[in-house]
């Protein structure tokens, strides 16, 4: 059985790629911005198991998710508008 942490992990994961094939095909992010963006995403992937704080272990969609939201503050000028 799936729960919503699960289903908040996977967008958080998906968003991260789809936004960031965003900021390149928009000419948003070059090449220093895809790589600052993959190295804290790879350092977060590598990094967080090995804290030294156990919840942090499990934090990874988390960071992904503050990634996601620097992605759309960067490649959108600012927050999306839903209306």
């Amino acid at each position: 059985m799936i729960g919503s942490p699960v289903v908040g992990a996977v967008i958080a994961l998906w968003g991260f790629w789809v936004l960031l094939l965003t900021g390149i095909l928009r000419g948003e992010i070059g090449v220093k911005g895809i790589a600052v963006f993959l190295s804290l995403w790879l350092m977060g992937l590598v990094g967080l198991p090995h804290a030294p704080y156990p919840p942090a272990h499990g934090m990874f969609p988390s960071w992904v998710a503050v990634l996601d939201i620097a992605l759309v503050f960067t490649i959108f000028k600012g927050d999306v508008r839903l209306t």
